[in-house]
């Protein structure tokens, strides 16, 4: 190879380095833009909101509940909402009884009696809130019997909600 050729394969390999500089350094700058984008978008989007709702025992503690319970005996509980939501939540508490053929999941309780239901409460974001004591007993013997707590949102406009459910299972005895 001739000094010539030498020197014009240089030059070429020179320029193609340029141009793939200039590339890296665009694909750079790009890249570097669209995860800023979405380093700033996370920071602005709101977090998503939550509530929890819960029962609580005669202590107001979310601990020690009773299992087995005589018939006629009074059970003291209270049940316990918290507001997360970025916003106001107006609600309902439920409060029905059930036993073995009742039906416990996400939705409503199916083949339960309701027992009491709260007035509405409004709740403002990052506000919790405590019910006064609930006073059950059961007048049957039995197994599997249950207190139940369903959260209904009430709102201002349109139909009420149902969001979540909490119960406790309970064996009758004598």
């Amino acid at each position: 190879m001739s000094k010539m050729d030498n020197t014009k394969k240089l030059n070429s390999f020179k320029k193609n380095y340029k141009e793939f500089d200039k590339i890296l350094k665009i694909l750079l700058i790009i890249g570097i833009t669209i995860i800023s984008g979405f380093i700033i978008y996370a920071f602005l989007t709101p977090r998503p909101g939550y509530w929890y709702l819960g029962i609580l025992n005669y202590d107001k503690k979310a601990e020690n509940y009773p299992t087995n319970v005589a018939v006629n005996e009074s059970i003291i509980f209270y049940i316990s909402v918290g507001n997360y939501l970025n916003r106001d939540f107006s609600f309902r508490i439920e409060i029905l009884k059930g036993d073995n053929e009742t039906v416990l999941g996400p939705s409503p309780s199916l083949n339960a009696t309701s027992f009491v239901n709260s007035s509405t409460i409004t709740l403002l974001h990052r506000a919790e809130w405590i019910s006064s004591a609930f006073n059950i007993s059961f007048s049957q013997l039995g197994a599997n019997q249950s207190i139940i707590a369903e959260l209904w949102e009430i709102p201002s406009v349109g139909v009420r909600r149902f969001y979540d459910v909490v119960y406790i299972r309970l064996n009758i005895t004598s």
